[in-house]
């Protein structure tokens, strides 16, 4: 597949005023390259900068970007999940708002369409501090094992989907773990995964929050949470 008939991209954001315009005026011209019809949404999540102010501003300058504001803070689930909501168009993209990835590698998850359902990317270097990445690696290894799922990078967010899976499950993570219950219902779904390694960039502006220890706390019991839905069936 060359070109997709529309996109929705979305961005969750929580206090990225630093970053927030430069990542919107990216979205809009990847969608243009690859897209007939595309929107970009700006999730503030219960931002505490100026982050909801500017992604206003932007959808006042642009047709193509709205924003949408969760009062208060839902946390990365509910960022991903408020997206995957107000999404309108056929597929659905979305990575962070923090800058960290290349929009303009969003050719290269469309590029494996014609084989998967779902597309994702990997980082190839991830460009953060070693204990993040240790933790990562652990946490990778649990959660494959937990869910059988063959995706070396489950957490990235980088991903590509149709939203006629989004309307078809429900999605009751609200923190970190959001992307393993994502990719585990598509593939108890029956849907096809594909991955290709996209780069990955130091945060230039912002501050990350998911290596918090409450974030931490939260995931592992929604972990086990959700192994038991997914057995469940529910």
């Amino acid at each position: 597949m060359d070109r997709l008939p529309s996109l929705s991209i979305f961005l969750p954001c929580y206090n990225e005023e630093g970053n927030v315009e430069r990542v919107v005026r990216a979205a809009l011209a990847a969608a243009q390259q690859i897209a007939d019809r595309y929107e970009v949404i700006v999730v503030d999540d219960g931002s505490r900068d100026r982050t909801g102010e500017i992604a206003d501003g932007l959808a006042a300058e642009l047709p193509a970007v709205r924003a949408v504001h969760n009062r208060p803070n839902l946390g990365y689930g509910g960022a991903v999940v408020r997206g995957l909501t107000e999404a309108r168009m056929d597929w659905i993209f979305f990575t962070d708002g923090d800058g960290q990835f290349d929009l303009a590698e969003i050719p290269r998850l469309v590029g494996l369409l014609d084989r998967c359902d779902v597309a994702v990317g990997y980082r190839i270097h991830r460009a953060d501090p070693w204990p993040r990445r240790i933790n990562a690696y652990c946490w990778g290894v649990l959660v494959r094992a937990l869910f059988d799922l063959d995706v070396r990078d489950i957490d990235c967010a980088f991903k590509l989907l149709p939203r006629r899976l989004v309307q078809q499950i429900s999605l009751h993570s609200r923190g970190a773990l959001i992307s393993t219950e994502l990719l585990a219902r598509a593939q108890r779904l029956g849907c096809r995964i594909a991955e290709v390694g996209v780069r990955h960039y130091p945060r230039t502006a912002g501050k990350q929050t998911g290596a918090n220890v409450s974030v931490i706390a939260r995931a592992f019991w929604e972990l086990f949470k959700l192994r038991g839905r997914i057995r469940r069936g529910d």
